[in-house]
């Protein structure tokens, strides 16, 4: 094993071991010179180890004393509260917010906590440059023709090979290439309903999707989600004789980031699969996770071909290359007659730059990078947050993705706060965009995926004082 994975491989075991509690905060690790009995390797390797815990703040060094565990897993502040399950409930859409704040994305000078996309800093951007010029040399045509409307398959192919990473077991046959995430959603839901159907999804969900399902003419019924494990399997097995289909985020969904508990999704295949009932997966975010492995889709337990496994690079490599795929299970056929019928085929070029990427390792090794990247930004959003709001903020705790979900005092309403922010140069995304009905009113989404750095704690700590502001306003008022 190479000394690079190795000191990677022992800075995990003690993140693990902090995470489950065996190592509590302000508790003492075990020396350098401890760690490099135990795994028989070098001092250099254990210190490269360290630092990397260092690095994400998990540790810290005590002079003339040693290593001791840090108080980023002891948070003081708590979960974001559930909602509840609303089967008849005056919808209010929220539009007019969306549009608000997609009015302010162009605007270079503002901190756009409410972009959801990685900072191109986190991406290979020369090496996709090179991938470019390296295609058009060798693509038939140069990319100028269609192609087969299942989509290329040199990317189908590398999809396939990367779905082994969750114990898939897909060929190029399975898959058909879309134009992003959202536009293999948009085929899934045309393939399986039709006009006036009624489609499960989770709430808080991202705004997108429920304006999607709108436009299609269906009818939405929200569950509600644990901060952690997802959507309760007893309220979807309440409105299963109400529904056509599912539509689930079930790795780190955005905006909560909850990754769903592999019992949950076998137990979410089976009973969809015994209702005949298809499941449209959003997998966008399952390879962005910060534990040991990548969390499983439910597709992974998928037997009779019921789940429709969605999937992009937009929120890992390039958003503006709009490549993205399904694995339609039984309903593949009839998906790309609707594909064809749609847009004929998907453009090559960028399909085959991707393919190209994933072929060689570039991607993993890419991930590697920006998870860890992603981590110890969350950390450092996590102590600003602690440290600059108010004391009864509630944050959510994503084992995965770059979004992060805030349940401010019941006094705030962040569509108000948001107009404030702007004034500062800051924007977010208001609680109220993730949902159709009345709820969320005080509470927001910020992306972590920003470039760490002054500009953006300082906006942070901005974002904080506008909070407490507000709050004092408030009580002052009544």
């Amino acid at each position: 094993m190479s000394k690079e994975i190795l000191y990677l491989k022992i800075a995990k075991i003690i993140e693990e071991q902090i995470a489950a509690g065996n190592l509590q905060t302000g508790e003492k690790i075990p020396s350098i010179r401890t760690v490099q009995k135990i795994y028989n390797v070098s001092i250099n390797t254990v210190k490269q180890a360290f630092l990397q815990l260092e690095s994400k703040s998990l540790i810290e060094s005590r002079p003339k004393s040693g290593y001791y565990v840090s108080n980023v897993f002891d948070s003081k502040l708590a979960l974001p509260t559930v909602s509840k399950l609303k089967l008849s409930e005056k919808e209010k859409t929220p539009e007019d917010l969306i549009s608000k704040v997609f009015n302010t994305l162009t605007h270079k000078d503002f901190t756009q906590f409410s972009l959801g996309v990685v900072d191109k800093s986190m991406l290979p951007v020369a090496k996709l440059n090179k991938g470019i010029v390296k295609v058009l040399r060798n693509l038939e045509d140069n990319g100028t023709g269609y192609e087969q409307a299942q989509g290329n398959i040199n990317l189908r192919r590398n999809v396939a090979k990367w779905s082994f990473t969750w114990d898939g077991h897909l060929t190029e046959e399975d898959i058909v290439t879309t134009s992003g995430a959202l536009n293999a959603l948009f085929y899934s839901l045309i393939t399986v309903t039709n006009p006036g159907d009624t489609i499960a999804i989770e709430s808080p969900v991202y705004f997108g999707i429920i304006q999607m399902i709108k436009s299609l003419g269906l009818h939405i019924i929200e569950l509600p989600s644990h901060p952690i494990t997802g959507i309760a399997i007893e309220d979807l097995k309440k409105v299963l004789p109400k529904i056509k289909a599912c539509c689930f985020v079930t790795n780190f969904n955005n905006p909560l980031g909850s990754c769903m508990p592999e019992e949950h999704k076998k137990e979410v295949v089976r009973l969809l699969t015994e209702h005949d009932i298809p499941l449209i997966e959003d997998d966008l975010y399952g390879d962005i996770f910060f534990g040991t492995n990548r969390p499983k889709p439910c597709k992974a337990f998928d037997e009779a071909g019921i789940v429709l496994w969605c999937g992009s690079v937009s929120k890992t490599l390039a958003a503006g290359y709009r490549v993205g795929w399904v694995a339609p299970g039984k309903f593949k056929e009839k998906m790309i007659r609707k594909k064809l019928l749609n847009t004929i085929s998907s453009p090559p070029l960028y399909q085959e730059v991707v393919a190209d990427f994933m072929e060689h390792g570039r991607y993993e090794h890419h991930l590697r990078s920006l998870r860890n990247t992603l981590y110890t930004n969350f950390l450092h959003y996590q102590r600003c947050i602690e440290k600059y709001f108010p004391e009864n903020t509630k944050i959510s705790k994503p084992q995965g993705g770059f979004v992060l979900w805030l349940e401010l005092d019941p006094k705030i309403d962040t569509a108000v706060l948001y107009d404030i922010a702007v004034q500062h140069k800051i924007g977010f995304a208001p609680g109220r965009m993730f949902t159709q009905h009345d709820q969320y009113n005080n509470c927001m989404r910020l992306n972590f995926a920003l470039k760490w750095n002054e500009k953006v704690e300082t906006s942070l700590k901005n974002l904080g004082l506008l909070i407490k502001n507000q709050l004092t306003n408030e009580n002052l008022s009544n």
